[in-house]
């Protein structure tokens, strides 16, 4: 039974398995991502949040994910490459995942547990559903695909 988001281990872009104690103490913004939507834009958003407060203890850890009319289709070379050419992401991104059903990742499982999203449904609904979580690992807060990233800096701010 996990306590916190440190007791899970995800496969980064490039194969390699991440403990994410690797980011104990810092702020985590979780989303997950795909290249082919409409909250695609949000990228940038992340980017931006990222240059500006990671410095202060923010990490965001994106996941790509194909599961919603399949607007990931990419390998992770692409995605990696459309990230980095369109967006010039350089915050953590991860290996595509599923993030509902039976082969839901078990972070996921975790996240959705901890913030059910409107009316306690816990699936997720579609990408760039962003999970924030403090610094004891613990989740704090689950936002709508439709919410920008700057809109949850207050949030950020007070646990930064």
């Amino acid at each position: 039974m996990a306590r916190s988001v440190y007791d899970f281990e995800v496969t980064n872009m490039m194969g390699l398995t991440t403990s994410l104690e690797d980011y104990r103490g810092k702020v985590i913004l979780v989303v997950n991502t795909a290249s082919k939507c409409g909250f695609t834009p949000q990228y940038a958003g992340l980017q931006a949040l990222y240059e500006t407060h990671r410095d202060r203890g923010l990490e965001i850890l994106g996941f790509p994910c194909n599961q919603f009319m399949n607007q990931e289709p990419g390998s992770m070379d692409e995605i990696r490459e459309f990230c980095q050419v369109n967006y010039g992401v350089t915050f953590p991104m991860f290996d595509k995942i599923h993030v509902n059903g039976p082969k839901a990742h078990p972070l996921y499982e975790y996240l959705k547990s901890r913030a059910p999203g409107a009316l306690g449904v816990r699936a997720v609904k579609w990408n760039f559903t962003k999970f924030l979580v403090d610094r004891q690992g613990q989740v704090v807060a689950r936002f709508a695909p439709s919410v920008e990233p700057a809109e949850i800096i207050p949030d950020i701010e007070i646990l930064l």
